[in-house]
């Protein structure tokens, strides 16, 4: 459904072109310190407005409505909403009987028999992981200073080479076309012990929360897909010390499910943007016959970009759920 976790359980709520989008975090605990501005910072690292994002402005301020008394958690369950302000949604309407190609515009119709908001995507928008940023702020309290994230975007349209992307981005947007990416997300400070074998391994939880991000078609942890070309020699990373240190990190931090107190490596891939400016042939349901399709809107060129900073929160949320349930 639109909830998950065990403790530090989140609720997702909220449609692109709805009045707001926002979240209810139950089980955080009492006594955090907590304002609107410390959700600032990472907000901000989703805002639209450099090349390759979308248009579409909104000032995406958080309003904490319950869950904060005298700028401190008090234990109870925390809401944070967002207003939506732009919105075109008329851009839309032809979306209904002729639905994007590789979009939810068509599943969820059929899911929900015609009942779901198809303004700007509805609750399948990108717009719904602002909750997830914002969960992510405080799941990154929970875990503590000691926790540090470093996460960056390390290939975009097949290239891994920075000083290329603003180009492939640009060559992306002439063409009306759209291109995808791979983010690579490196934490280090968390503790062995997280996780549990099989169902509630630190990978299955994390994995879960990154799959829940519009666009993500990919997770991998440490080697990754990598490691099946390996020999168990070459794969295989050596402890050092009695902490646990290993000489490599073929397993990204994990082993066995739970977390061995190196650093956590998590990649995801995400896809091309599906709105597309460009023409594509696609069943038209009110004339029965496939035929050409003009997407308005105002789309990312490549939804990795700001999508770093989601990435980012989901694994945080993860680890904040695993670390309560310690």
């Amino acid at each position: 459904m639109n909830s998950w976790g065990q403790i530090f359980r989140i609720s997702i709520w909220g449609e692109s072109h709805g009045q707001q989008v926002g979240i209810s975090i139950d089980g955080v605990p009492s006594g955090i310190a907590l304002c609107e501005e410390d959700f600032s910072k990472d907000l901000e690292r989703r805002r639209a407005g450099a090349l390759g994002t979308t248009p579409r402005k909104e000032s995406d301020m958080p309003h904490i409505v319950s869950g904060v008394y005298n700028a401190f958690t008090t234990g109870s369950p925390l809401t944070i909403e967002f207003v939506n302000e732009n919105t075109q949604s008329g851009d839309y309407k032809n979306l209904i009987t002729h639905p994007r190609p590789s979009h939810a515009d068509l599943v969820a119709q059929q899911k929900w028999n015609g009942y779901n908001d198809p303004r700007g995507g509805g609750h399948f928008s990108g717009r719904i992981t602002l909750g997830i940023v914002a969960a992510g702020v405080v799941a990154k309290k929970i875990l503590g200073q000691d926790a540090k994230f470093a996460t960056e975007i390390v290939e975009i349209g097949g290239e891994q080479d920075k000083a290329k992307f603003a180009d492939i981005l640009e060559s992306a947007r002439v063409a009306q076309d759209s291109v995808g990416g791979i983010i690579e997300c490196r934490i280090n400070g968390i503790g062995a012990g997280l996780g549990e074998p099989f169902f509630d391994s630190a990978e299955s939880l994390i994995a879960h929360l990154l799959f829940s991000i519009p666009a993500v078609k990919g997770v991998e942890f440490g080697k990754g897909f990598a490691a099946a070309r390996m020999k168990g020699s070459e794969h295989n990373d050596a402890i050092i010390d009695k902490r646990g240190t290993t000489a490599t990190n073929s397993a990204g931090g994990i082993v066995g499910g739970i977390t061995n107190g190196n650093e956590i490596v998590v990649r995801a891939a995400i896809k091309p943007t599906a709105s597309i400016a460009r023409e594509q042939n696609t069943f038209n349901f009110e004339s029965g016959k496939v035929e050409p399709l003009i997407i308005k809107g105002r789309h990312d060129v490549c939804i990795a970009l700001r999508a770093a900073v989601v990435v980012e929160s989901a694994i945080a949320i993860a680890l904040a759920d695993l670390k309560l349930r310690a």
